[in-house]
């Protein structure tokens, strides 16, 4: 073991001595370049060190650039969304804000034009079921409402106070299942009486088999039943058929679209009932 252990040292130091050799060899002989092949290995050896050292680095630091600039530009593509969502908002408010405004003009120009006593009021509730077509208004008996008074539109007729407490009222829609009005068409002054169905269409019953009616005639109130104001715009007539020996069978569409309304006016004046 002892002589094998000298071997293995003897190699060693061998080994290191030609090394020794080479490396001194190395140093004192230049390359075509005229520079010490030593150095030049050395250089090569350590500069491909520093390549893979930089490459390494500069991958590393791209990458935390292109992250960087990823969560910068995530970061103002958000506030962009969050800029347009802002001005879409600002912009419904604005159409909004100009519809109520024309709502509300339109609500003055006939409060102008008729000679009715009547007051503005706004909607703020709508019916839970349809099977009872009612609205609720910011109006009620301490600004002068009563039951039955007349609620109108621009467009024409929408209904009737039924229940009006101090600061609201419930308006019982003219659609309702319930409502009715005394009616005439207004080109031929026949008369008759509209009732709701429940849905976005009145009939016209009591019509003479007789009476001329044909499709397009308006159909205006004629005051007999002591609260719609007469003359005022019920709807037009849509259908006409034959209901038996006695009756026409009249389908009428009202003039007030009972799923936009937002304001209405309530006739405080009595109506005057007539007939012509």
């Amino acid at each position: 073991m002892a002589l094998l252990d000298i071997r293995q040292r003897s190699g060693y130091l061998f080994l290191a001595v030609v090394l020794a050799q080479i490396i001194l060899i190395s140093a004192q002989v230049n390359s075509r370049a005229g520079v010490p092949v030593l150095e030049q290995v050395t250089f090569g050896f350590f500069a491909e060190i520093q390549r893979a050292t930089w490459n390494a680095v500069s991958g590393v630091r791209h990458s935390w650039g292109g992250y960087v600039g990823l969560r910068g530009l995530k970061a103002e593509n958000e506030g962009l969304k969050r800029d347009l969502a802002a001005a879409q908002i600002q912009l419904q408010a604005q159409r909004a804000l100009a519809d109520r405004s024309r709502g509300l003009e339109e609500m003055l120009g006939l409060r102008d034009r008729s000679t009715l006593q009547t007051t503005a009021a706004e909607i703020i509730a709508d019916s839970a079921t349809p099977d009872f077509r009612t609205l609720t208004i910011d109006k009620g008996s301490q600004d002068g409402l009563r039951t039955d008074m007349a609620v109108i539109a621009p467009a024409g007729v929408v209904g009737r106070i039924i229940v009006p407490s101090a600061r609201a009222a419930k308006v019982q829609l003219l659609i309702d299942r319930n409502a009715a009005a005394g009616v005439l068409i207004e080109r031929s002054r026949a008369q008759g009486v509209v009732v709701g169905g429940g849905d976005y269409r009145l009939q016209m019953q009591y019509v003479s088999e007789v009476a001329d009616v044909v499709v397009g005639d308006h159909v205006v109130t004629s005051g007999i039943d002591g609260i719609f104001p007469k003359g005022f715009v019920i709807g037009e007539v849509e259908s006409v058929e034959k209901n038996g020996p006695l009756f026409k069978k009249i389908v009428v569409r009202p003039a007030v679209d009972f799923r936009s309304l937002e304001a209405v006016l309530v006739v405080l004046t009595p109506a005057s009932g007539g007939t012509e």
